[in-house]
């Protein structure tokens, strides 16, 4: 991904107001800097024949408002005024396609670690994002290995919040993994289990069925995750959502890929140098990716619920 600066964004939307993108700033001393007490969404917006296209925005919303809950965090904006700002975001900046980042964050009046004397900040931004692990790993699939981190579990921190402090534990792995020549990790938690990627889901198929770690395995309850269960039904596939998948497991299956609103549908080619079935992206997940990338591009009228229009 390139930075900011190569971008041609210049509008961030900051607690009611539209505001330029280098003046979108916090004090040093904000609470969610020092303690990580923020909670964020990360959307895709497609560029369709009918225009931009945010998928599933609303689900999106749900996790973002959940996500406040246990951190007794109350966000000061509705919906509608969430969903007006972030369409008014993209029309300003002419984007047809984008990622969205809604965030929301305790914010600058004291440092201790209660925050209770602290504001709740929220803002919003859209830039462009291509494929996050690569376009040729949507066709080639990506090797990865398996951290030596483990992923916390949700008697320690909630796993289905999506917690801004919670992805250090992601960092780490996912650096783990690049220093050592890999795209991604993969994370077991803390029964060494498979949890997740450090940003992504992820799915075993075997014997043309499709299981994946269920919420109980210390996951997000990844929005893409949904879908791709939603899809995989539709075509006829057995899928099993609340799966517990060893280590081993992951070095015998046909096919694993990984899911998630950055990644959407990108195979796994091989893990800790095995590699998974013939070393290509299996029959399965290129039927599913197929139909996935159909439905986002709206080349389908199926599925137009899961879309919000300007």
């Amino acid at each position: 991904m390139s930075g900011f600066d190569d971008m041609d964004v210049d509008t961030i939307w900051m607690d009611g107001e539209f505001v330029d993108w280098d003046e979108a700033q916090v004090h040093v001393l904000t609470h969610g800097l020092h303690y990580g007490s923020g909670i964020f969404e990360g959307v895709r917006c497609y560029d369709t024949e009918e225009g931009p296209a945010i998928f599933r925005w609303d689900e999106h919303l749900d996790r973002f408002y959940n996500s406040a809950k246990p951190y007794d965090m109350e966000i000061d904006h509705s919906r509608e005024e969430l969903t007006e700002a972030t369409l008014e975001l993209i029309e300003r900046q002419d984007l047809q396609s984008c990622y969205i980042r809604p965030l929301a964050y305790y914010g600058y009046n004291s440092l201790g670690v209660s925050p209770q004397d602290c504001p709740t900040k929220t803002a919003i931004a859209c830039w462009p994002w291509g494929t996050y692990l690569g376009e040729e790993a949507l066709e080639n699939g990506v090797d990865v290995m398996v951290s030596s981190w483990r992923k916390h579990a949700s008697s320690q921190v909630p796993t289905n919040a999506k917690t801004t402090g919670l992805y250090v534990n992601s960092m780490l792995a996912g650096e783990e993994a690049r220093r050592n020549d890999y795209v991604e990790a993969i994370v077991l938690n803390k029964e060494g289990n498979v949890a997740e990627g450090p940003g992504e889901n992820i799915f075993l198929v075997n014997d043309g069925e499709i299981y994946t770690p269920g919420l109980a395995e210390s996951i997000l309850d990844g929005i893409t995750r949904r879908t791709a269960i939603t899809l995989a039904r539709d075509l006829g596939y057995t899928v099993h959502d609340e799966a517990a998948i060893s280590r081993g497991e992951l070095y015998t299956a046909d096919e694993l890929f990984f899911t998630g609103s950055a990644a959407e549908i990108t195979p796994i080619r091989s893990v800790d140098d095995v590699t998974i079935g013939p070393g290509e992206r299996g029959p399965v997940t290129e039927e599913l990716q197929s139909k996935f990338f159909e439905v986002v591009e709206r080349r389908t009228d199926d599925y137009d619920e899961w879309f919000t229009y300007p």
